[in-house]
């Protein structure tokens, strides 16, 4: 008898062995009283209609990490946290140098970060869309290769990508169910800039589904593949912003040392302050172009999207290059991330669009500002037209998609124009386009051609940097200052490079930043001016499920 005892403990220990060795796995839930709860929101776009994705499955995600997750316990990440939790980029690679830290070590520790918060129906955020399954590969041959002397801040440093970005092996879907399959055969000109100062891309995040300009009035940060973004700091309280909202949502969230996003008009500086993240969006030009899903090739760029003004300005060194493939592409002046620590504001005039005066963040961000020495100087800015706006990004993406399915996105896709998708999205738009895809529809029936609208556009150029450009001069600033967005439009023609640092919470708790607007091809000014206020605001917290 005690013979098929100790039989039966011995297959007892294997199962449960066994199932010590499985993942946990998510399971799909029943999100209707969750979509109810919203159902009343009074923010018309938060009344969601979907919350998880129909599309991907997340468990694929950690697939290709069993092993190692198997083997990282809560105690092995509570540990790694002092080294990595909302630590810059140097301090990081200080840790890395005096042996306390490896590379792979950082890249597990945001895995698993991902993996506990993502795979629990109370704490997902719903940022990813895939992660590079040769990461971890890749950081050991980082650490293997490892110098002293390091040739880049950004060495063995996992960086997320928004998924309109080319990097193999993953597909680039622009969260679109259509693109789903659209692997391209090599990695964005920004992403090689990346990859030759040796940081590694860690994974795609989530994105408004065609960087949002797909459907009307849909809620900011969906996407058919990756479902609604959730803000860290007011889950289904507050919005993402968009459309890099997977970008500022897994910066905030501490998923990544830092995510790259890109910007036609607010992309960046909207999804940046309402997370409570330092975003970039340079002067058009400034990073290529090339491989990354557009809407305006007049107006798109990809920007950094980090913790601080150092990481940005650490990003923006290594991506500034000229690229001949893309004709806004320019040479420009190596940025500097040296010395930012000793920037100031004394002398520095700022001009404040005056209806922003009376936000009570602005308020105490002024007064600080002042009290730094800085002159604020407010006005009423000049009255211009920018009712053309819109047609602009109509007529180029109509024009801009086909060119780069043509030269940047897989030979197997069998899509070659906004129509073509349109009719695919109405075999199954429940599916597909729950929130229908009226901007799409309505760029179908556009007849301009970019060479028919060029006159147009460079009159509304012009406008746009009149602007900026009238006061600038008229009082002599060296900045605009403004509030997330709110002038996204203006710095997106005018091709006024503006950053957006975070400068407190409301009292409802909501992330807000101040933005600083300079004139075209000034980065290093704008990183300068963003450090000493970001020095004198303090401003960025760590939103609390994600301590």
């Amino acid at each position: 008898m005690s013979k098929f005892i100790s039989i039966g403990i011995v297959f007892l220990f294997v199962a449960c062995s066994f199932q010590q060795a499985e993942l946990k796995r998510w399971e799909a839930y029943d999100e209707t009283t969750e979509i109810e709860a919203n159902a009343n929101h009074p923010i018309k776009r938060m009344r969601y209609k979907r919350i998880q994705s129909q599309h991907t499955d997340r468990n694929t995600f950690f697939a290709p990490f069993k092993k190692d997750l198997l083997g990282f316990t809560e105690e092995d990440h509570n540990s790694l946290k002092p080294l990595i939790l909302e630590q810059d980029i140097l301090k990081i690679q200080q840790h890395v140098q005096n042996g306390s830290l490896t590379y792979e070590q950082l890249c597990l520790f945001y895995i698993y970060r991902m993996y506990k918060y993502e795979n629990n129906p109370k704490t997902y955020l719903n940022a990813l869309i895939t992660l590079n399954p040769e990461i971890l590969s890749q950081a050991r041959m980082r650490d293997k290769n490892r110098k002293e002397d390091l040739s880049h801040p950004l060495y063995g440093m996992p960086i997320l990508l928004k998924d309109n970005i080319n990097a193999t092996p993953m597909a680039t879907t622009a969260g679109a169910a259509a693109f789903k399959e659209n692997i391209p055969s090599e990695d964005a000109f920004l992403v090689k800039k990346l990859r030759e100062k040796g940081a590694l891309i860690l994974g795609k995040v989530n994105l408004s589904e065609w960087a949002y300009y797909f459907c009307q009035g849909c809620p900011l940060g969906y996407s058919a593949l990756g479902g609604q973004t959730l803000n860290p700091y007011g889950r289904r309280q507050f919005e993402t912003g968009g459309s890099s909202s997977g970008s500022g949502v897994a910066v905030a969230a501490n998923y990544a040392v830092a995510a790259i996003g890109s910007e036609t008009s607010g992309s960046i500086l909207s999804p940046s302050g309402k997370n409570s993240v330092v975003g970039l969006k340079p002067t058009i030009g400034a990073i290529s172009r090339s491989g990354v899903v557009p809407i305006s090739s007049s107006l798109d760029t990809a920007g950094p999207m980090t913790k601080s003004v150092l990481d940005t300005a650490i990003l923006m060194h290594a991506l500034v290059a000229e690229d001949p493939t893309d004709s806004y592409s320019f040479t420009t002046t190596p940025i500097s991330y040296q010395n930012l620590e000793a920037t100031s504001l004394k002398g520095k005039r700022l001009g404040l669009i005056r209806p922003f005066e009376e936000d009570s963040l602005m308020q105490q961000a002024v007064f600080k500002l002042k009290e730094a020495g800085a002159e604020v100087v407010s006005y009423n800015p000049p009255e211009v037209s920018m009712d053309q706006f819109r047609k602009l990004l109509d007529v180029d993406m109509r024009a801009d998609l086909p060119k780069y399915i043509e030269k940047h996105a897989s030979k197997s896709l069998v899509f070659d124009s906004v129509q073509d998708i349109v009719a695919f999205n109405i075999k199954d738009s429940l599916l597909h386009a729950p929130y229908g895809q009226g901007i799409f529809l309505r760029i179908t029936k556009e007849t301009l051609s970019q060479e028919d609208f060029s006159k147009t556009k460079k009159i509304l150029m012009k406008n746009a940097k009149r602007y900026f450009e009238e006061p600038m001069k008229a009082y002599d600033l060296d900045a605009v200052i403004s509030i997330d967005n709110r002038t996204a439009s203006y710095a997106a023609a005018a091709h006024y490079p503006a950053m957006g640092v975070p400068m407190g919470f409301t009292t409802s708790g909501q992330p807000q930043n101040l933005t600083i607007i300079t004139p075209s091809r000034t980065e290093q000014h704008l990183l300068e001016l963003g450090a000493a206020f970001e020095r004198l605001m303090q401003a960025r917290k760590t939103p609390e499920l994600y301590k």
